[in-house]
């Protein structure tokens, strides 16, 4: 299963990024093998409207069944979850904790979105 988190550096170790749709990339982890690749977000990072959407679009096409992410808009939520993408709160740390943290089974399941559009 391969997992997606927001994040402000290209490694495990970066930062886990607080916005969604305007994080500078996502870090793309395979739980199965342990490997990772990095999806550039930079088209989305200073876009007016719809970059949740599109960055949600970028995690679906990507394959991912899982988002960990500080918060999650409502545009982008149902994007997300049409597609059959579970929501995850990570609040702060790392990527790398971020993934340990769900692994364990210790990340809140979002059911709805928790920010407003625009934050």
């Amino acid at each position: 299963m391969k997992i997606a988190v927001s994040a402000k550096e290209k490694n495990l170790d970066s930062m886990v990024d607080s916005r969604f749709g305007r994080a500078q990339y996502f870090i793309v982890y395979d739980v199965e093998s342990g490997c990772f690749d990095v999806l550039d977000n930079n088209q989305n990072l200073f876009a007016e409207q719809g970059a949740g959407i599109q960055s949600a679009s970028t995690i679906v096409n990507s394959g991912c069944k899982v988002l960990i992410c500080k918060h999650c808009g409502p545009k982008a939520f149902s994007v997300l979850s049409k597609a059959g993408v579970s929501v995850y709160s990570f609040e702060e740390g790392t990527v790398r904790q971020a993934i340990d943290a769900f692994k364990k089974d210790e990340l809140k399941k979002l059911e709805a979105a928790d920010s407003e559009g625009h934050w």
